[in-house]
């Protein structure tokens, strides 16, 4: 959540969504559905996976935040991808859904079912980070891999790991092992990156209307310096 603040931030005050992608977000909330649909009682047996239901669905309130924060400053092209991505991925959370609780009746197989298609969406949430990465890689620059997003992937995987298979929950377990080695790979690449990247910042621009500064008192400034060169 920290690389959430973060990114919040930094969109928030340059008022644009820069070169960052919403994707991994729209994957980490299909992600955060499945798996709070997993831990409730309707797929679950009555409260055995609560801390699954409660960290996942605080995990959809921040996404649907920046997803919407996004949606505010994108252009109208980059909308458009995110309603291509974005629709489709409610569509398919609400069939599952819809097909978990009336198709089957018994938590065994509802348990099976959802956490087989949570399966896909863990790894796919785990995956595209590996986007930025090869982006790192062409650019030689981590400006828009937040460390905080490498990191906390990797801790997240870790201990879901273990509590897969402390829990003896396959399914909670089999998606951090594809997890925490792309973890490892994102801060890795960071690392190696980090000193070598240049973050561009954006040059500083005189704005003549709000500074009162006027074509003639510009003259005057360039007629100074040029003086001052000459001596």
């Amino acid at each position: 959540m920290s690389n959430l603040r973060l990114t919040f931030r930094r969109v928030i005050r340059k008022r644009s969504t820069e070169k960052f992608s919403c994707i991994p977000y729209i994957i980490a909330l299909l992600n955060c559905l499945f798996y709070t649909w997993y831990g409730l009682p309707v797929v679950s047996i009555r409260w055995e996976n609560f801390p699954v239901a409660t960290i996942n669905g605080s995990g959809i309130i921040f996404e649907s935040s920046f997803i919407l924060v996004y949606l505010w400053f994108a252009t109208n092209k980059g909308r458009k991808k995110v309603a291509a991505v974005l629709i489709p991925v409610i569509i398919l959370f609400t069939v599952t859904a819809f097909v978990s609780a009336f198709a089957f009746h018994d938590h065994r197989h509802r348990k099976m079912f959802v956490g087989l298609i949570g399966l896909s969406g863990s790894i796919g949430m785990y995956s595209s980070p590996l986007v930025a990465v090869k982006r790192v890689i062409k650019t030689k620059s981590v400006d828009f891999m937040p460390f905080y997003l490498s990191f906390f992937s990797f801790l997240a995987s870790s201990l879901w790991l273990a509590y897969g298979l402390l829990s003896h929950d396959i399914v909670l377990a089999s998606p951090n092992l594809v997890g925490c080695p792309v973890g490892i790979v994102q801060l890795v690449v960071y690392f190696m990156y980090r000193k070598k990247g240049v973050i561009l910042e954006e040059p500083e621009t005189v704005d003549v209307e709000q500074n009162a500064v006027k074509p003639a008192d510009l003259q005057l400034v360039i007629k100074v310096d040029n003086e001052n060169c000459k001596s």
